[in-house]
């Protein structure tokens, strides 16, 4: 291969087959006695395909290279770790998060669940209208709606603890980018756009932990939002002024009353007539979701969306307390 550069321009006359593909360059044949006409490509072309081509072959054997020189485990299913990564979760657990899928309440965002269809565990038809679940008729929560990526559970559940309980900050992204995945599902924006805010901690809490989980989610996927839209992230807006003790292990009724009165908006003219999309890591019972939308409604607020990157399924509980039942 030769190559000639002249005013940022690459002229390359090459001889090797198989680096003319990879390089994407066509071949013209000439009667003046050079075997290969030189093709003209731009030099940012060139750099791009061979680094491109570099990046593939070279990949293998980085990762051999990592794995030998600084073996390391699985942080959920401690198998050794064959990829070089900043977030130490290999691939098959990281392929064993999926959306949850099937007949899900327009509201809450929960699987709908048949008590007639137990015996069979037989599916609710995806393409049918879905109807608001029992709990969502009786008492209409404050948000217009729930998203989720996925369901509260295994290798998802870990990838959340990980972040939230042992720091390990990378996963930030990770989990911003599956709750990137369900953004598609809210309406778009008005011109007016959206304000995104994260379910704020406690400033104790924020202080022993370092960080607020949830707005390192939030900030991790909307930096991926191509083109930007006109949502803007703020973690002003909504405060937590009283320290609430975990929520972890109480019942719907203790939750409530754990956070009556715990959030407040300080400049209630920031949110008016705005919508607003709440953005945590987890929605269990839909507590903090809405008592934070309660808030932010009496504020002013015209609309609140609520996205987590994973919810607690009931119907899942329901459904394997029952095999488990049957099985017994």
């Amino acid at each position: 291969m030769r190559c000639a550069f002249d005013a940022g321009t690459a002229i390359l006359c090459v001889s090797s087959p198989r680096l003319r593909r990879a390089c994407g360059l066509e071949v013209v044949f000439s009667s003046t006695g050079d075997g290969t006409r030189a093709t003209v490509v731009s030099r940012e072309g060139v750099g791009l395909t061979v680094a491109s081509w570099f990046a593939t072959s070279l990949r293998p054997l980085a990762d051999n290279l990592f794995s030998l020189c600084f073996p390391a485990n699985c942080r959920i299913c401690s198998e050794p770790l064959l990829r070089a990564s900043r977030l130490p979760v290999c691939q098959d657990c990281r392929d064993s998060i999926v959306p949850v899928e099937g007949n899900l309440c327009p509201v809450c965002g929960d699987r709908l669940f048949s008590f007639s269809r137990l015996e069979a565990f037989s599916r609710i038809e995806a393409d049918a209208e879905a109807e608001p679940c029992g709990l969502c008729r009786r008492a209409a929560p404050p948000y217009t709606r729930a998203v989720a990526y996925g369901a509260f559970e295994g290798a998802l559940r870990e990838a959340i603890h990980l972040l939230k309980y042992e720091r390990v900050l990378p996963a930030a992204d990770f989990l911003g980018d599956k709750l990137n995945a369900v953004l598609p599902q809210l309406p778009p924006a008005g011109e007016a756009g959206r304000i995104v805010i994260p379910v704020p901690l406690h400033g104790s809490k924020l202080r022993q932990r370092g960080f607020n989980q949830a707005e390192l989610i939030a900030r991790a996927a909307w930096k991926r939002q191509l083109p930007p839209n006109a949502s803007v992230l703020n973690t002003k807006i909504l405060v937590r002024h009283r320290e609430t003790v975990s929520q972890a292990g109480l019942t719907r009724h203790q939750r409530r009353e754990n956070l009556r009165g715990a959030f407040r908006v300080p400049e209630p003219g920031a949110v008016r007539g705005r919508e607003i999309v709440l953005v945590d890591d987890v929605f269990t019972t839909g507590t903090t979701i809405s008592e934070c939308s309660r808030v932010l409604l009496r504020a002013g607020a015209r609309r609140v969306w609520a996205v987590t990157v994973a919810r607690a399924v009931k119907a899942d509980r329901i459904r394997h307390e029952f095999a488990a039942q049957v099985a017994a």
